[in-house]
């Protein structure tokens, strides 16, 4: 149930954050919050990724239902083992949850968090998508653990 909970409040925030974003700032006004670093830029993006895929938003609802469903699966059959699988569940599915919700009643994604690493401008991405990223990075970590208790067991 915690982890059900570690999705709500992931799709909670990135929906404040996004409607804020939407309510609040005009289609690609940036405000700086660190100069050279970090801006809220408002943006919008109907790809995946980098803006990949633009316009596809039949794949991405069939891959995000079957994400989902593969993650509830997991969580309902093997969190009981590993709270770090469980969280990084938690994450993956309240990323994807969030961004589905934006292409089902926007048909886009709002974006707004831009990075700048010296002089490239990183891809601007939102809440869903941080906690995609940390997710997908959790559960690496988690498998990487259990692969090496396997060998050490052997």
């Amino acid at each position: 149930m915690r982890y059900y909970i570690l999705a709500l409040i992931v799709l909670v925030l990135d929906q404040v954050t996004k409607w804020l974003v939407i309510t609040q700032m005009s289609l690609h006004q940036q405000i700086p919050i660190i100069e050279n670093l970090l801006y809220l830029t408002s943006h919008r993006n109907k790809g995946a990724a980098f803006g990949i895929l633009q316009g596809q938003m039949w794949l991405f609802f069939i891959v995000t239902l079957f994400v989902v469903a593969f993650v509830v699966y997991y969580i309902n059959k093997h969190t009981r083992e590993s709270k770090l699988l469980g969280i990084s569940l938690g994450l993956v599915l309240g990323g994807a949850l969030g961004n589905f919700i934006d292409r089902l009643f926007r048909g886009e994604v709002v974006d707004f968090i831009d990075v700048y690493i010296f002089t490239y401008d990183f891809a601007i991405f939102n809440v869903a998508d941080m906690a995609l990223v940390i997710g997908v990075g959790v559960l690496i970590l988690q498998i990487l653990l259990e692969e090496g208790k396997t060998r050490e067991k052997k």
